[in-house]
């Protein structure tokens, strides 16, 4: 009874295992057994078993991000490039107002000196 790839392709997406490059080389080499094939085959069927698993493990890897990303989306939380943007703005808002402070101190000062005038003091009384 000959396997094929595609058979143990969809062996393997039933069970839905991660397949170490270990495993990939014991199940090739199982499913050569008894048939007398080569060892550039068996290695060919682990190098396909493998990029199989490996595409599948990112595939799932992508689509746990992009869910994660919609549901943080949905109950409001913000993105690390939106709070990086938010304290840049911050900062940019600190130093500004930093400038405006400085500038009505010093025209604060001026503005609190009381005028010299020229009569004496009692005769204000």
């Amino acid at each position: 009874m000959a396997v094929g790839l595609e058979q143990v392709r969809e062996y393997m997406e039933a069970a839905i295992g991660k397949l170490s490059p270990a495993k990939a080389q014991e199940l090739a080499k199982s499913l050569s057994k008894g048939k007398g094939q080569g060892r550039d085959q068996v290695s060919k069927a682990a190098k396909d078993l493998l990029a199989w698993s490996n595409k599948n493990k990112e595939r799932l890897t992508s689509m746990v991000q992009t869910e994660v990303k919609s549901q943080l989306k949905t109950i409001g939380v913000a993105s690390r490039d939106e709070v990086d943007a938010l304290r840049k703005r911050v900062r940019e808002l600190e130093r500004e107002q930093g400038k405006k402070s400085t500038r009505k101190r010093s025209t604060a000062k001026r503005s609190t000196a009381k005028p010299a005038t020229s009569s004496p003091p009692s005769e204000q009384a």
